[in-house]
């Protein structure tokens, strides 16, 4: 049974996948992927030489990632009732990549992404977007399987699966691993961008 119709997590094959902090990034031109993705297509995709994805970019790489690498990230994936459950598809000098899962009521505290740009692609699923801009409205998406969205770095976000099934979704930012700043409501978003700290092991959403 696939994650798309079950919750708990298959023990036999969740060390896979489960979330180790990254080190450093690797150096220019080299590439670190998840194991069961380590294919020449993800590579390709994850353009180890590319330094700096605009948001347009990196939505262009989790849309891709999620279509054309369905049947893997699907292998993969693990929903778990209890706890949001993640996993490291891939690492480069500019991109990190993530495959998150959520079950219903599972999401995000309110949070930026440090003065990153990011993206993320529905695998299936639905998830509700609240986000805002500095010094902007709070606004709210509702995000639907084969969806994809490109954020610049002044964005911050609340992500929730509030359907009743459960839902998984690509995520990429560019400049990697920075850390995110939390806030208890998106309405405490300064009015000035984060700007880019040193690199830290971070929450995904």
């Amino acid at each position: 049974m696939s994650a798309v119709q079950q919750h708990r997590p298959d023990l036999r094959t969740a060390h896979l996948s489960e979330y180790t902090p990254t080190e450093p990034v690797p150096e220019p031109g080299t590439a670190e992927l998840h194991p069961a993705l380590d294919l020449p297509l993800l590579r390709d995709l994850i353009r180890p030489d590319h330094q700096l994805w605009t948001p347009r970019e990196l939505r262009d790489l989790t849309s891709l990632v999620t279509s054309e690498l369905t049947g893997p990230l699907l292998d993969i994936v693990r929903v778990d009732d209890e706890n949001r459950w993640w996993a490291k598809l891939g690492l480069t000098a500019g991109v990190e990549l993530w495959l998150l899962s959520w079950a219903p009521g599972q999401g995000t505290a309110p949070h930026d992404h440090g003065g990153a740009s990011g993206s993320f692609s529905v695998l299936f699923g639905a998830l509700r977007e609240d986000y805002r801009y500095p010094a902007g409205p709070i606004r709210t998406s509702h995000h639907d399987v084969g969806a994809s969205i490109g954020f610049g770095s002044g964005r911050a976000h609340q992500v929730r699966n509030v359907s009743s099934v459960n839902s998984a979704s690509v995520h990429a930012y560019s400049p990697p691993l920075l850390p995110v700043h939390y806030y208890s409501d998106l309405s405490e978003v300064p009015p000035i961008p984060p700007q880019r700290a040193p690199q830290l092991p971070k929450e995904h959403g």
